[in-house]
């Protein structure tokens, strides 16, 4: 046989044995209505990110776009990888998935295996694909749910395994992004509390940047997982391209902007890591929570409307409904009422025109009263010298003055000052060897323990037995998690690290119970102001307080940040005593969301009470835009003297414009220029009108005018704003 016959049995032979090295590629496109991730395996079925920008118009040219890209240095060809690994010498970037297999190695290499595509009840479009190891019996599942009209992904992953005894978690991302642009400039949002949602824009250069919580719980309390990364350029409200999302985890998060060597960008997004480390049996199933984001080539505005459709449409509880304006008594009485103090309020509510009267901190507690936030937290009993009748009788008062009843609740947590840490200590988070920490003074339930579920469950569960036509819930919870120790992880052998996972888990499994028993009540997600604000709680909640600063200035452009990534119809706004503005500016702003009262309502003076009266019955006819439309930002109060904000409907028919002077010096140019308006119909004919005018006042402008779309979109209207004016509502209408 000659030389050449031999190599030709050679490849043959080759072929035979290894064909997947040298079996086609298989693409693999995810694909909204603009946006398309295309992963594709290479020649050693590693499965790779081959593209991530917007979708094409013949799927067969995804095949070749792993090509356009020379991503071949030595070390650096799995930066781009569908979900890099830890413990193979060749990859050189943050890994998405670290583990040690049940026989000590530590090693890992992921190969694609199958795939499968199905359509949800919903309509999203949903893609797993299935990745092996090349050695051991483990399998890393990986999910995108496509959300086609909304340009919304879903990612997450699910980690299972068939080996021999338990295999460690070290890290286990939801998602892993790979972007391909060259420049990269990242907002994200810092604070503290009544300081939530400041953003920072950071231009990432090669290397780390990275933001995470490890509270706990209370998980926003300096920081957010929302965030947005404009490529080249930063965005605009209509220009750029830009991711924007979050992780949708009530829990210790961290996302990671990895520059690699080529100057693009590795996302990894998940869990965070830290004392994390998760033992997962054979056969069971680790579920990593879900990383949401859309990618708008068209600037914030597009990516927050469809963000905000999303929620609205899939996510948030009864996002399509009705919510309720209320008065809260907490700023008029704080923790100092009786049941006939609470009983006059009411007349205040009713005399407001709003929906509900909201009972806040201070009303249970009898060995420790409620009378400040160091005792009784913990036990939900009615306070028998403040309440002798109990909230059955407040909830039939309210009813008498046409009124419905909310209360608030911070199950979760508990003072040290009370029968349930007396009675119950091995349900509270605790180090036994060290002393206890305190935040607000509290500490916090051990959800992990399912005793403590149930507790937390009875606590809902309680009240709408005593007061089955109960309302409202308001749902706080103050303090992160200071005392990393859980009784019952240690009774039942499991490892301290799971501590932070299974609260989560814990507190998820809670309201899936109340929801499964009450559905529709709404509840209002608190949390000492923005602590908690992810997708996966919205499931839950109705809405969400997004910060003890109720200052209506400040408001304005903590309203605005949060506006990016969330629909008004989920933000509660409350006209309280805080700040210098005029009443009918923080009624201004407060409107701009769901409509709420924290004031002394019984003491306004005769032309303030007749102010709200009739701006209730304003936004009463304005809200349904203010929920359920399209929000187009106008003037940004960063870059102007004023902030201007428009909801229109789905017809464009109508809408309410918002603006609010920021900027009170002398030499504010505000007013100058006219603000021109979005969403409109070019083609129809608009009448604009001032809302909200107080007492004898005029309108700013000459409400008989009658303007094109064209116009308004292209020319503007100057809404007069002025330190006399310091905010106008507008509705504009088509005839």
């Amino acid at each position: 046989m000659n030389s050449f016959k031999l190599l030709l049995l050679a490849v043959i032979c080759s072929i035979a044995i290894d064909p997947v090295l040298h079996a086609q590629t298989t693409a693999i496109p995810i694909e909204t209505k603009n946006v398309a991730i295309v992963l594709q395996t290479d020649k050693n079925n590693h499965l790779k990110i081959v593209h991530t920008g917007r979708a094409l118009a013949s799927a067969t040219d995804y095949e070749t776009a792993a090509a356009a890209y020379r991503l071949t240095s030595q070390g650096a060809n799995l930066n781009n990888a569908a979900y890099t690994v830890a413990g193979i010498n060749n990859n050189f970037v943050e890994p998405a998935i670290a583990v040690v297999h049940a026989d000590g190695n530590n090693s890992l290499d992921l190969v694609y295996e199958k795939q499968r595509m199905t359509t949800t009840p919903e309509g999203a479009t949903l893609t797993v694909v299935t990745l092996k190891d090349a050695v051991y019996p483990f399998y890393v599942d990986l999910c995108f749910k496509a959300w086609k009209n909304e340009d919304v992904i879903e990612q997450w992953t699910e980690i299972r395994h068939t080996e021999k005894g338990k295999v460690t978690l070290n890290k286990y991302a939801s998602a892993n992004v790979y972007l391909f642009d060259d420049r990269f400039y990242l907002t994200s949002y810092n604070g503290n509390w009544a300081k939530e949602m400041q953003p920072e824009l950071t231009q990432l250069k090669q290397g780390m940047h990275t933001i995470e919580s490890r509270l706990g719980t209370r998980e926003n309390l300096i920081g957010t997982q929302n965030f947005m990364l404009a490529m080249d350029q930063p965005a605009t409200e209509t220009t750029g391209t830009v991711l924007m999302g979050q992780l949708a985890w009530n829990g210790n998060y961290s996302i990671q902007f990895e520059t690699d060597t080529y100057k693009k960008m590795h996302l990894v997004a998940g869990i965070n890591p830290w004392q994390s480390a998760y033992e997962l049996k054979p056969g069971s199933r680790f579920e990593t929570p879900k990383f949401i984001y859309t990618i708008s080539f068209n600037g914030t505005g597009t990516g927050s409307r469809n963000l905000q459709r999303w929620l609205r449409n899939y996510q948030l509880l009864d996002g399509k409904g009705e919510r309720l304006t209320l008065l809260n008594n907490w700023e008029a009485t704080y923790f100092n009422f009786d049941q006939n103090k609470l009983v006059d309020l009411f007349k205040g509510a009713k005399d407001l025109g709003v929906d509900l009267f909201l009972l806040d901190d201070g009303w249970f507690g009898n060995k420790y009263p409620r009378n400040s936030d160091n005792a009784g937290l913990g036990d939900w009993q009615e306070n028998k010298k403040k309440l002798p009748d109990g909230i059955p009788y407040l909830v039939n008062e309210a009813g008498k003055q046409g009124i419905k009843f909310g209360i608030w609740i911070e199950p979760e947590m508990v003072n040290p000052k009370s029968e349930l840490y007396e009675k119950h200590l091995d349900w509270v988070l605790r180090e036994e060897k060290r002393p206890e920490i305190y935040f607000r003074n509290q500490m916090v339930l051990d959800l992990t323990n399912p005793e403590a579920q149930d507790f937390v469950f009875g606590v809902v569960d309680n009240l709408f037995k005593k007061n089955p036509s109960l309302a409202f819930i308001k749902w706080d919870c103050n303090a992160p998690i200071f005392n990393g120790h859980s009784k019952y992880l240690e009774k039942n052998k499991l490892p301290q690290s799971h501590l932070y996972v299974e609260y989560t888990r814990g507190l998820e499994k809670v309201l899936q119970r109340i929801r499964a028993k009450y559905p529709k009540v709404p509840m209002m997600l608190c949390s000492g102001g923005g602590g908690r604000t992810d997708y996966t709680l919205l499931k839950y909640f109705t809405e969400f307080w997004l910060s003890d600063d109720t200052d209506p200035l400040e408001r304005v452009f903590i309203q605005w940040n949060y506006s990016y990534y969330y629909p008004a119809i989920a933000m509660c706004n409350h006209v309280t005593e805080w700040g210098k503005q005029p009443l009918k500016y923080r009624v201004d702003v407060a409107s701009m969301g769901k409509l709420g009262f924290d004031i002394k309502a019984n003491d306004l003076k005769p032309e303030d009470k007749a102010f709200c009266q009739q701006a209730i019955k304003n936004y009463n006819g304005f809200k349904d835009i203010v929920w359920h439309g399209d929000l187009y930002r106008l003037k940004n109060p960063y870059e102007n003297d004023m902030a201007s904000l428009m909801f229109v409907n789905k017809e464009r028919t109508k809408s309410v414009v918002f603006n609010y002077l920021t900027n009170w010096r002398y030499v504010g140019d505000a007013a100058l220029d006219p603000v021109k308006l979005q969403g409109l119909d070019p083609a129809k004919k608009y009448k604009i009108k001032e809302l909200n005018v107080y007492g004898n006042q005029k309108p700013g402008f000459d409400e008989s005018k009658v303007y094109s779309g064209d116009y308004l979109m292209n020319i503007g209207f100057n809404p007069n704003i002025n330190l006399r004016r310091p905010s106008v509502v507008l509705s504009v209408e088509a005839l």
